[in-house]
Formats: C-alpha cells, sequence, structure tokens
C-alpha cells in the first residue's frame, strides 16, 4: 500500500472543496449582476454552502467510522461533483442557492474522512508530514482560487467557477477508489436523537450568527439534549475529550478559524480605499506562498519536536504579525502590508499541521471518524463567529484586529499546556 499516493488523492478531493469556495466568492457581483438580485440575496449563494458544511459534521464524521471513511469520501465528492453541475447550469438564483446547499453537504461528507483515513494509514513518524502535504494543498487552494475565480469569471463568466472544479472532483474519486485503502469499519448504530440534536444545535447556532441572532439563543438548548442523550455508540464520544491534546487542539483550532475566515474582512476593506481590487488580492499572495514553502519544513518537524515548542512558535509569530498588521494599516502604509502578511503564511505553517497531528494522534481509530468530525466542526465554527464578530467590530468602529489578535492569543495560551505523545526513536 503506497501511503503517499493515497494521500494525493486524498489532497486532491480537499482541493476541490477549497478551491470552489474561494472562487465563488469573487464571483458574487457576476451572479448578482446576471439574476438582478440583491445582495443580501446573492450572499447566500454563499451562506448556504457554510451552513451546508457544518451542521452535518459531526453525523458525517461518525458516519466514517461506521460505514468506512473511503467509501464516505467518494461519495462526498460525487455529490459535491453533482451540485457543481446543478450549479453551473442554474436557471434561477433560487436553484442555484439549492444546488450551493448540496456542494455543501459533499464537501461536510468528505472533508472529515480525508483526517481520518491519514491518521489510520501513516505510522506515527509520519503523520506531521503527511498532514504538513495536506497544508500545502489548502494553502495553494486559498492561493489559487480567487486568482483564478477572477480570471475565469471575466472570461467565461459564473458559470465557469461551477466547471472547473469538475474534472479534479472526477479524478479525486477516481484516485480514491484506486489508492486510498478500504479500512476497516465498526458496525454500529448511530442514535437518531443525538443526529437530530446535534444538528439542530449547529443549524441554530450558526444560522443565528449569520442572520438572526435570537434564533443563535436556542443553540444551549439543542446541545444540552444532545449531552443528555445515553447511547452505547454516541454520536460523540466522551473519551474523545479525555485525552488533554485533543481538546486543547479543538479549542486552538477554533481560534486559528476565527483569525483564518475573518482578517480578509478589515485588511481588503482597508486595502482597497487605495488599490483595485486585483491589485489589494494580490498584496495578500505572500501569506500561501510563504506558507507553502515553508510547511514541508515544519511538518518534518512535526516528527521529531515537542508539539508545544512548534505551537507556541506559530501562534507566537502570527500574533506578532497580526500586531504588525494592525500597525501598518494605522500608519496608512498599505504597501508594507506585504511584510505581516508574509508572517502570517510562516508562522501558519507551524500551526496547520502541527496542530492537526498532535490532536488526533492517540485517538483510537475505531474514533478517528468522529474525531476528525468534532475537530473540522470546531474550526468551522470559530470561522463563523470570527466573521461575525469582526463584522460587528468593523460596523462600530472598533480596532477588529485587535478582536482577533485577542483571541489568537487564547490559542496560544492554550497549545501551552500540550504533552508530548510521540514516543518513537526516529533514527
Amino acid at each position: 500500500m503506497n501511503n503517499w499516493r493515497a494521500l494525493g488523492a486524498l489532497s486532491l478531493g480537499f482541493f476541490v472543496s477549497l478551491l470552489d469556495q474561494s472562487m465563488v466568492a469573487v464571483a458574487i457581483p457576476a451572479i448578482q449582476h446576471e439574476f438582478g438580485t440583491s445582495i443580501g440575496q446573492t450572499l447566500w449563494v454563499s451562506s448556504i454552502y457554510l451552513l451546508a458544511v457544518v451542521i452535518p459534521l459531526l453525523v458525517t464524521g461518525r458516519l466514517g467510522d461506521v460505514l468506512g471513511p473511503k467509501r464516505m469520501f467518494c461519495l462526498g465528492v460525487s455529490v459535491f461533483g453533482a451540485g457543481a453541475i446543478l450549479a453551473a447550469t442554474a436557471p434561477t438564483i433560487e436553484v442555484l442557492i439549492a444546488a450551493r446547499a448540496i456542494q455543501g453537504l459533499g464537501a461536510s461528507i468528505q472533508m472529515p474522512q480525508s483526517m481520518a483515513v491519514i491518521n489510520r494509514i501513516f505510522p506515527r513518524e509520519q503523520r506531521g508530514r503527511a498532514l504538513g502535504v495536506w497544508g500545502i494543498v489548502g494553502s495553494l487552494a486559498s492561493l489559487a482560487g480567487p486568482l483564478a475565480g477572477g480570471f475565469i469569471t471575466d472570461t467565461f463568466g459564473w458559470h465557469g467557477v461551477f466547471w472547473l472544479p469538475l474534472p479534479f472532483a472526477v479524478a479525486a474519486v477516481v484516485l480514491a477508489m484506486a489508492w486510498v485503502p478500504s479500512l476497516p469499519t465498526h458496525a454500529r448504530t448511530i442514535d437518531p436523537w443525538s443526529v437530530v440534536w446535534s444538528m439542530a444545535a449547529m443549524g441554530s447556532l450558526v444560522f443565528g450568527i449569520q442572520e438572526l441572532w435570537w434564533v443563535a439563543l436556542a443553540s444551549p438548548i439543542f446541545f444540552l439534549l444532545f449531552l443528555r442523550r445515553r447511547s452505547p455508540d454516541p454520536l460523540v464520544p466522551r473519551e474523545l475529550f479525555r485525552d488533554r491534546n485533543y481538546s486543547i487542539g479543538a479549542f486552538s483550532i477554533a481560534t486559528m478559524g476565527f483569525m483564518a475566515a475573518s482578517m480578509m474582512l478589515p485588511v481588503m476593506v482597508r486595502l482597497q480605499e487605495e488599490m483595485s481590487p486585483d491589485r489589494a488580492g494580490l498584496m495578500m499572495a505572500p501569506m500561501a506562498i510563504v506558507s507553502m514553502a515553508v510547511t514541508p519544513f515544519a511538518g518534518v518537524m512535526v516528527d521529531k519536536y515537542h508539539p508545544r515548542t512548534l505551537s507556541q512558535f506559530g501562534f507566537g509569530v502570527v500574533v506578532l504579525a497580526l500586531v504588525l498588521l494592525d500597525v501598518v494599516l494605522h500608519l496608512g502604509t498599505t504597501t508594507w502590508v506585504v511584510v505581516p502578511v508574509g508572517l502570517l503564511g510562516f508562522g501558519q505553517a507551524f500551526i496547520w499541521g502541527t496542530n492537526s497531528a498532535t490532536t488526533m494522534r492517540d485517538i483510537p481509530p475505531r474514533l478517528m471518524g468522529a474525531g476528525s468530525g468534532v475537530y473540522n466542526t470546531t474550526r468551522q465554527v470559530g470561522s463563523v463567529v470570527g466573521v461575525a464578530a469582526v463584522s460587528a467590530a468593523m460596523q462600530a468602529n472598533v480596532d477588529s484586529i485587535a478582536v482577533i489578535i485577542a483571541v489568537v492569543a487564547c490559542g496560544f495560551v492554550a497549545v501551552s499546556f500540550f504533552r508530548d505523545t510521540l514516543k518513537v526513536d526516529l533514527r
């Protein structure tokens, strides 16, 4: 079994979902112009995707343990591709929004399977490198998405944004069927009421944050109902959180999700006061470029050094970069933005792979799907909360970068409590 070929197939599916998400954001103005809709209605093209990704994540992660991660991965990418075809041919905004919901569901199905498989097929001393490669793919998609989305929208129209991912999706399914091993499954049932309450809790939280704040007030009620369920096969096994590294990792990745999703809002608004959108987008490119260059080396270090050291270094660099970014934006020297932006990419290279490998390293194989589902859910919830909090800060004329700094600093404190779990002689 060639683990690295399997990683390539899994990374391709991951690439497709991230590429699509970043390309669609660029195409929103063109979609609004063609359908003649309000900006609020058009933004549902993006909002519904996020809802469809986050709400079922706990369930889809657990289904990987029950039905097998390879099967669920192929199903998820196929559903995503079907949604892309419907989106590309959508005659109305309503059909397009429905198609985006299908795409989001497909992404939610395949997303936790990738991490689960990587952690099961790679030995402990290689997981950092493997997850580092996975992280490079994410950085590449984040860099290529806005650039490709702008070019395709200008050249072929917004429909092309949905056609482009299809060949990659087909290739991901074919390669996964050939290269990803069929791992042992755990014949279990999933408590249906746990599914209902978890989806209600996540749905009310995300929808409330995005649209109607009072809906989010119902989320704690549904969450308590979810926690009170007693089942021999719980949707979220409590033993996950008995692992200190898992609990710390799930929290700290939420702070990074907060930063990654929200940081672009104040920066792009400030940059576009002085330059074109295309040039403003290029000013952000150093973050992805530096991250891609450094991640392979950081991945090797994950498998050799204490995770606390690497994580603290990464979070510390990110906090420093955000402080510098805040200073540059306040001084009005926007051409210097590339320096803190590049530093952000450097710091993140020591966080994503380190955090993922450390969080999942001691999770038993039978719980990898559930663990990956919870991990990805906390990251996505952090993203949703980040966008909402920073948007509110900007509207209130509060220093939004300072809000992000405070949240990432909490992540820095949290990873200080990572314990070393790599008990392998690497020589």
